[in-house]
């Protein structure tokens, strides 16, 4: 497929509004009913107002088009003007420009008329609009599209010039008829007049003789195929450098330079962003009289008076009719602006506790602090201390650690580069990761205008091609630039021999991370295990490489010619679905006044199509899943509840909301079974440990960790040998044998407690303190235990009789505030904090609570700023205003 030169095109609608069009449709061909009922103008006009939007989307001056419409009630044409007759009912509805949101709307506009016109005059005044307007343009493409149901009688004499006189101006003509028949739709239309029939024989012999590509198709076809994702390929602009090999300064006479072309092979495509708007203030002009005279309050009337026009400039107002209020009988206009991002730099001159003079200053970004209550506000409500600094008055800085490098110049000095390709060696393809490849890649050509530069790359490429190697080069756009590394490939195709560039990261850029072994797995003791939990066992690999080569998709696509079955999935007929679903809904809400009721059509099917796993790879997959999931006891995980809060709003479900192993609350005692702590941890007391230290023996761990000592026990285990250390002496049970441990007899060691776990809550309710410092310890759930403990507290706060806790709560309060003052959950505290003081001060919440909180005073507050930067963290509340939260 050539490319097509992006823009420079003029594309001329023309388009039937006779009397036929004003006819009613539900359906469309196929029978499948139509959101709403619309007429066979309103049908046809999709397709033109989705062509449209193409170019408004692109945003290309270059990219123009005009509207012809025959059968009107009045002629204006450019023939009709200058012959002074003929060409009658054919109106330039809308003249050739680049089109915009107007032309839509003048579309929406049209409407059938009473009288019907000759469509091969429309085309005939079409055509001359166009060269009238392209003059001398010839390397503009010209395009001609005609919507029409065919019902329309045609003077068919002018047929043989007219097709001439496309074919001398190469001009690309597309036909869609409004329920014509199509073999490739397929559809065929019964009940159809002689005069259509004749009409759509006319069309196909009109196509036939064209010379340029031209088609004539059913308008259900061409809605469908307009709206198929498709990747437009288009010319990029030839950029001159120079590429070289060897040393060009130092030894010219063993080194070569080439002048080259570059371009790109490949761009990256993202999805349209959207913008944020915002009601617009009404600005008040006026000014309070007694605080300036006549002559301030005129010089800041003009002054507001200029920046409002300004603002109008700048602004794009989109404008929404309201419905009207009682008071008033007309509706009210309500304007909407562009939100600007806006940034501002302050210096803090506070007096702080700090010796680090550097601390003071720092820059804010578009967030002004919020001023206290009775706190006297500067300008921009700023707080007194904080000075507003121009831009220019500043330098940049580069962190470094903790610190900032000061750099005057805005950037380090850069390297002395120069402009071009450098080759700094070869290697074997083999050898290439690909994997690293970075960003887009670029055509590297010989200069068209030099075919002796056209021979020096191709000798590269061809010597390349044949040592199956690549080249390291250095790329550098402009002088004085930054440089980039990548490599060069041979690229061999259609006669054509050129290079292509891809940019690959320096060393620093590349982590490495590296990951413990899969089937290697050594004890504490330094033994090899052969046999574990992780390590898999042959039953296992053989069931997982049954699945695998069970799910092989190169040979689950659909079968060629020869009735072979080729790969299911390919990467030019894969599309990006946020960028194509996106331009739908933009484009339908551009046509579309209700939303409610002509919600966005279903995504195309092309966008559908690798979503889901091919049937066939399914069917032949099922046995191998079911042995998957026999081999390793596959089960399905429940999923976590979300908490319900008391104003009604749920939260969101995260990805790490699944229930964890500590979070599964575990099933009550039966009566007469073994004892045996929550987690399912046997406690023991071991013959030869005369002291009575309790032991940790899990019955599903490995043998490596029954005898390990000094290693992290659960926090029902911690609870149960404090339980056990509160109990009168008790005989040692029997021995164990060959690291099993015996039957436990009756009567535990250890008293059954329960800890009054929440499901999905590691702190229990019970002691809460204590399963709180035993998770800290771990380390690894920090957040976790921070956000139960907060809402353990809440709970007993807020149930009756809760006077009888309060000393532990507060103990609770102290612990949680250092925890997360120390491990950076400062947000976590603060929010915690004020949920509380407003569950405590409402009803019936416990005020007595609040009151010993406010008693304890400052150390129990909010974490200031001052705290969390002498922490390492960061916090928004302010020294004063943690000081009034405990007032």
């Amino acid at each position: 497929m050539p490319a097509e030169r992006a823009g420079y095109t003029v594309t001329m609608f023309v388009v039937d509004i006779g009397p036929s069009m004003a006819k009613l449709r539900t359906h469309d061909p196929e029978g499948n009913e139509l959101l709403q009922e619309m007429t066979n103008l309103q049908w046809g006009l999709q397709f033109v107002k989705l062509k449209i939007q193409e170019m408004i989307f692109n945003g290309r001056k270059t990219d123009q088009c005009g509207v012809i419409v025959f059968g009107a009630d009045k002629t204006r044409n450019i023939l009709h003007k200058r012959m002074k007759e003929g060409y009658e009912r054919v109106l330039e509805y809308i003249p050739i420009g680049q089109p915009n949101s107007g032309t839509l709307a003048k579309l929406d506009a049209l409407e059938p008329s009473d009288e019907a016109g000759d469509p091969l005059d429309a085309v005939i005044v079409a055509i001359e609009t166009q060269d009238d307007h392209l003059g001398s343009k010839k390397t503009w493409t010209r395009k001609l599209v005609l919507v029409t149901d065919g019902e329309n009688p045609i003077e068919v004499d002018d047929l043989p010039a007219t097709i001439s006189r496309i074919n001398k101006l190469d001009i690309g003509m597309t036909i869609v008829g409004i329920d014509f028949d199509d073999e490739e739709y397929p559809y065929e239309e019964e009940d159809k007049s002689h005069v259509k029939a004749e009409n759509e024989k006319f069309y196909l012999e009109l196509v036939e003789g064209l010379e340029t590509n031209s088609i004539l198709g059913t308008c259900a076809l061409a809605l469908r195929e307009t709206v198929r994702p498709d990747i437009k390929i288009t010319k990029s602009v030839l950029m001159g450098t120079t590429l070289r090999l060897g040393d060009t300064d130092c030894r010219p006479e063993e080194a070569l330079e080439i002048n080259i072309k570059t371009s790109k092979c490949t761009a990256l495509n993202r999805p349209k962003s959207f913008k944020k708007f915002a009601e617009r203030e009404v600005l008040e002009k006026g000014l309070k009289k007694g605080k300036k005279g006549k002559k301030d309050e005129d010089e800041d009337k003009d002054e507001t008076e200029d920046e409002d026009d300004e603002k109008e400039k700048e602004n794009d107002d989109m404008d929404v009719d309201e419905e009207p209020k009682p008071t008033q009988g007309k509706p009210e206009k309500i304007n909407y602006s562009q939100l600007k991002m806006r940034t501002e730099y302050y210096v803090d001159r506070r007096d702080r506790n700090s010796d680090d003079e550097g601390d003071d200053v720092k820059m804010e970004e578009d967030v002004e602090p919020e001023p206290e209550e009775d706190e006297q506000v500067g300008p921009r409500g700023m707080k007194p201390g904080f000075e507003e600094v121009a831009k220019e008055e500043l330098i940049r800085g580069f962190k470094y650690g903790t610190t900032y490098v000061p750099c005057p110049d805005g950037q380090f000095n850069r390297l002395p580069t120069k402009k071009g390709i450098d080759i700094c060696g070869f290697f074997l393809a083999k050898n290439f990761r690909r994997e690293l490849s970075l960003g887009e890649i670029q055509y590297v050509w010989g200069d068209p205008a030099q075919p002796e530069q056209q021979v020096a790359i191709s000798s590269i490429a061809q010597a390349m091609y044949e040592k199956n190697a690549m080249a390291i080069a250095r790329w550098v756009t402009k002088d004085g630039m930054d440089a980039k590394m990548g490599v060069l490939a041979p690229c061999i195709a259609d006669g054509i021999d050129c290079l292509l560039w891809s940019q690959m990261p320096f060393a620093d850029d590349v982590r490495k991370y590296t990951f413990a072994s899969l089937d290697n797995l050594i004890s504490k003791k330094g033994e090899v295990l052969k046999e574990h939990a992780y390590i898999p066992t042959e039953a296992q690999l053989e069931a997982m490489d049954n699945f695998v080569d069970a799910m092989d998709l190169m040979d689950a696509g659909e079968k060629d010619e020869e009735g072979n079955r080729g790969p299911w999935f390919d990467t030019r007929m894969s599309y990006n679905p946020a960028i194509h679903r996106i331009k739908q809904a933009q484009f339908h809400a551009a046509v579309v006044s209700d939303l409610n009721k002509n919600p966005v059509p279903p995504p195309h099917p092309e966008i559908l199509k690798y979503f889901e796993p091919p049937k066939r790879a399914l069917k032949r997959a099922r046995d191998a899943i079911e042995e998957v999931k026999t081999e390793f006891k596959v089960k399905q995980v429940p999923k976590k509840v979300a908490r319900q809060r008391k104003d009604g709003h749920v939260h969101a479900r995260d990805d790490g909301d699944d229930m964890l192993l500590l979070d599964a609350k575990p099933a009550p005692k039966r009566p007469g079974a073994a004892s045996q702590s929550q987690s399912q941890v046997n406690v023991t007391v071991s013959s030869a440990d005369k002291k009575g230290k309790a032991k940790a023996v899990n019955s599903d761990d490995s043998a490596t960790e029954d005898d390990s000592e000094g290693e992290d026990l659960l926090a029902s285990t911690a609870v149960a040998m404090k339980a056990k250390k509160a109990t009168p002496a008790t005989p040692a049970p029997p021995p164990k044998r060959n690291h099993n441990p015996l039957p436990t007899p009756a009567r535990s060691l250890s008293p059954e407690f329960d800890r009054g776990l929440a499901p999905g809550r590691i702190i229990g309710n019970a002691r809460p303190l204590d399963d709180f410092k035993t998770n800290i310890a771990r380390g690894d759930m920090v957040s976790k235990a921070v956000e139960d403990l907060g809402a353990v507290v809440t709970e007993i706060v807020l149930r009756p009789f809760a006077n009888r806790r309060k000393d532990e709560m507060l103990e609770c309060m102290e612990t949680l505030r250092d925890t997360c003052l120390k491990e950076d959950e400062i947000d976590a505290w603060n929010s915690f904090m004020k949920d509380l003081r407003d569950q405590c001060l409402s009803e019936p919440g416990n005020k007595q609570f609040w009151s010993l909180i406010k008693e304890t005073g400052r150390k129990i507050s909010l974490i200031s700023a001052e705290e969390a930067e002498e922490n390492g963290g960061s916090s928004s509340i302010s020294e004063s205003k943690a000081e009034k939260f405990v007032a």
